[in-house]
């Protein structure tokens, strides 16, 4: 299984997912090829009704710990609630470009 389905299953598990987006984004960096060690995450749950932005991502930190302890580098993460989702978002904000290593130069 892929790093990107575990983290799929994962959030699935722990959340009411209404809606759930996982997208490998380490082709963006200073990583070998088909690496798995940069993702987006965008995922719309009742459970982040009433939670803060810093509550909502250490609840997701959480669930993928093992993951980030085992070659996960980075997350970008976008929690949304479904009212939120619904009626002012519906899409995340475009990742910016990796800016390290060879990537820079």
């Amino acid at each position: 299984m892929s790093r990107e389905e575990i983290i799929e299953q994962q959030l699935r598990q722990s959340f009411k997912v209404e809606f759930l987006e996982v997208v490998n984004e380490s082709h963006m960096h200073s990583v070998p090829v088909n690496s798995e060690t940069h993702f987006k995450v965008i995922v719309v749950s009742a459970d982040f009704e009433g939670v803060r932005k810093v509550a909502r991502h250490q609840s997701i930190y959480a669930v993928l710990g093992e993951e980030l302890n085992s070659g996960l580098h980075a997350l970008a993460l976008h929690a949304y609630s479904p009212d939120e989702w619904k009626y002012s978002v519906q899409s995340s904000p475009a990742s910016p470009n990796c800016m390290g290593g060879s990537k820079s130069a």
